[in-house]
């Protein structure tokens, strides 16, 4: 019993594979198939994937068939930026518009050809202009830029870099010449401006001399004024209530006017407080008549003193002899007149 039910068990355990390999479960692969059924879909399907960027150099291949067209646009693109420069003239931007709308052949000429030509025209002009404000030094500069047949790249450097050194140097030697008599503030400030940068050297020039100068102007006006007379003061102080041209024109022609009439109002009060008698007009002594006494003639001297003068030949001029002539005519009329009546008086007494 135990013997068959072993063997049995063998049978059963040796028919198992081949009953499971016969089962239709097994055949349509129900239970082993969920795996593997996504794996067989995708292996005929990746060369579909790749195939898309093999076909890109078809798409970039237009921009090289046409070499023309990106030739002039590059021109045209060119010509848009010199004529946008700053330094580009209205006959620059006029050339520039006029080559785009002539074409590609146009445009291309005025790149290589036109555009330096106009160019070097525009800068001689710039310099040319130069000149209106310039020193002595930027001036000769300018004439040896000119004398040369000089390049754009020549009138370039002049314009950006040469004419900026030469017109320091002229800004050097004008501060040097106004720090010469000038007072000390000025003369500080020159000093600072010499040892500066340019650009304060030009700021000095500009606005910082006129300022240290109106200083210089107002201390020099204070020590003008201290004591002088009434107008020097009254102008003087009107100065410095006023513009630094107010002070300018104080000191270079005001003081002298007020000056002036402060000594012109001396002068007359000299002549109305100590020379107040030779102003009086003498009176003329009459000829004495016949039968009158001597004694009522006048013994002074009717001589009348010209003004500013002492006495009858204080003045040689030729308008002195008519009064010299009428002087002496004047006297002898006088002195007739005594001898008339003296003789008259004589003649009296012998009756």
């Amino acid at each position: 019993m135990k013997l068959s039910r072993l063997a049995a068990a063998i049978t059963t355990a040796a028919l198992a594979p081949a009953v499971l390999l016969a089962s239709p479960a097994f055949a349509t692969g129900e239970e082993t198939s969920a795996p593997a059924s996504p794996t067989a879909p995708a292996a005929p399907d990746q060369p579909t994937a790749v195939q898309p960027p093999a076909e890109q150099p078809t798409a970039v291949q237009p921009p090289a068939e046409q070499p023309d067209e990106s030739q002039a646009e590059q021109d045209r693109k060119t010509i848009l930026a010199i004529i946008a420069d700053p330094m580009a003239s209205a006959y620059m931007k006029e050339a520039g518009h006029k080559a785009i709308a002539d074409g590609a052949a146009a445009m291309r000429k005025f790149i290589e050809k036109d555009q330096h030509t106009i160019r070097r025209d525009d800068y001689r002009v710039l310099i040319a202009r130069l000149a209106n404000d310039a020193g002595p030094g930027l001036k000769e500069g300018i004439r040896n830029i000119f004398e040369i047949d000089a390049t754009v790249e020549q009138l370039i450097h002049f314009y950006e870099v040469t004419q900026h050194e030469l017109r320091d140097d002229d800004n050097r030697v004008d501060i040097a010449r106004l720090s010469n008599g000038a007072g000390p503030n000025l003369k500080e400030g020159a000093k600072k401006a010499l040892k500066g940068t340019p650009a304060d050297r030009v700021e000095f020039l500009k606005t910082g001399q006129h300022h240290l100068r109106d200083q210089d102007n107002r201390i020099e006006i204070a020590q003008v004024i201290d004591g002088g007379g009434p107008e020097l003061v009254k102008a003087g102080l009107a100065a410095l209530n006023g513009t630094p041209a107010d002070r300018v024109e104080f000191l270079k022609t005001g003081q002298h006017e007020a000056r002036a009439k402060d000594k012109k109002a001396q002068e007359d009060k000299e002549k109305e407080e100590g020379k107040q008698p030779d102003q009086t007009t003498p009176t003329p002594t009459p000829a004495p008549t016949p039968g009158t006494s001597g004694s009522g003639s006048s013994s002074g001297n009717t001589a009348v003193t010209p003004q500013g003068g002492s006495g009858p030949l204080a003045t040689t001029g030729a308008g002195d002899t008519g009064w010299i002539a009428g002087g002496a005519g004047t006297a002898l009329v006088a002195g007739a007149g005594l001898l008339l009546a003296a003789r008259m008086r004589r003649a009296g007494a012998g009756r």
